[in-house]
């Protein structure tokens, strides 16, 4: 799987996870996923927990459990009403930031696999679920 030496260091995950952000603010297939930030804390703060997220889950120093005590997904996401169409759209536009990127090869198959694992996992809605779940007010809260 890639490591954080294979992203680019910290400077290229800070790449990567920008480019991600900028695909769900701007290409539709992120229209979901912006509205289930905007019941958290947003974009900017999401921005920053997946990069020290990121940055354990792919070897480096393990921020986001120094900062929160644990790396689990699922505690993490339980809060967010996740369906399978919501983790498929994120690992596409995942993907496509990957490929922006130029990221490519065994390596990065490897963490592709690994990444659609991890979104699946987090899946605990019904896709026929309406769209209420993505209004209401934001949970001050929430860590992630």
């Amino acid at each position: 799987m890639a490591r954080i030496d294979d992203i680019g260091g910290p400077e290229g995950l800070h790449m990567l996870v920008n480019r991600f952000y900028d695909l769900i603010e701007t290409d539709p297939r992120g229209a979901d996923l912006l509205k289930l930030h905007f019941r958290g804390h947003g974009v900017a703060h999401a921005r920053v927990e997946q990069v020290d997220f990121m940055l354990g889950f792919l070897g480096g120093r393990r921020t986001y459990q120094e900062r929160h005590g644990h790396m689990n997904l699922r505690e993490i996401h339980d809060h967010v009403a996740i369906r399978s169409q919501d983790a498929e759209s994120w690992l596409s536009l995942m993907n496509h930031a990957l490929d922006d990127l130029g990221h490519g090869g065994p390596e990065f198959d490897s963490l592709r696999t690994a990444l659609r694992r991890a979104a699946l996992v987090l899946v605990n809605r019904d896709d026929s679920e309406d769209e209420s779940r993505l209004t209401g007010s934001k949970c001050d809260n929430i860590k992630v």
